[in-house]
């Protein structure tokens, strides 16, 4: 069922563009200044639209992946809870806590406890638990870069659709100037604002759009290098308690 979300989605959203654009007058006069520019900005409406769906997705599964409370409180009692060697405390701590980062380093820890009760050597006590870190880590990433490269293509797209529609604007323009006789002026003025309108939807579009990937960028860059040092950290920390309990 899940499959079906995203081509449903795109029909709503084309669907709402149309009837938007349809319904521009009655916004007053900037809506029929926009509803001058021509049926291209029905499509920067569907750009729009889907880029502020995106934009919301991504701020609540960012937002959902930090977890409950407060990731650098979370940490240091998780790292109290291993230096004191209870793995249970700094477990139960992960499912109060959950997003990526909790389920990250739980992960680890419950491969940690498995293969220390098999009564396995440190060695593959310290890469098992390595192992399903990275195992874990590699499942939680691809959920935090979702849709980011949607977010990029709508900003590229935008930027086209304005160009073309400049560029179909320019064409009417020019197509007024070289009647003959008398230039006509209506037709060169619906020509050039046209041309503008689907220049200025463009380039909002696609400003907002690279803004936002940016910001959603920098904000996965930071949180997969905590994920990395906590993990690293919860690792060594369980290297050194299983070598002193040898």
């Amino acid at each position: 069922m899940s499959r079906f979300i995203v081509p449903l989605g795109f029909i709503l959203a084309l669907a709402v563009s149309i009837l938007v654009w349809w319904n521009l007058p009655a916004l007053g006069p900037l809506g029929e200044q926009m509803k001058a520019g021509g049926p291209l900005v029905a499509m920067l409406i569907l750009l729009l639209i889907l880029e502020v769906a995106f934009i919301i997705e991504r701020t609540w599964s960012l937002k959902k992946a930090q977890g409950t409370g407060s990731m650098p409180e979370f940490l240091n009692n998780v790292r109290k809870k291993l230096h004191t060697g209870d793995i249970d405390g700094a477990i139960k701590l992960c499912g109060q806590q959950r997003g990526s980062a909790a389920n990250v380093i739980r992960a680890g820890l419950e491969r940690y406890q498995t293969v220390r009760a098999e009564g396995a050597p440190r060695e593959k006590i310290v890469a098992d638990t390595q192992a399903a870190i990275q195992e874990a880590n590699g499942l939680e990433v691809p959920l935090l870069e979702r849709n980011l490269i949607a977010l990029s293509t709508i900003a590229s797209v935008a930027t086209m659709v304005g160009l073309l529609g400049t560029v179909i604007g320019m064409i009417r323009s020019f197509a007024a100037l070289g009647t003959s006789g008398a230039v006509d002026a209506q037709k060169l003025a619906v020509g050039i604002s046209e041309a503008l309108i689907n220049t200025a939807g463009g380039l909002f579009i696609a400003i907002a759009g690279i803004v936002t990937y940016n910001v959603f960028v920098t904000r996965v860059d930071n949180f997969n290098y905590m994920m990395d040092e906590a993990s690293y950290e919860a690792v060594q920390l369980l290297a050194s308690t299983t070598h002193e309990r040898k």
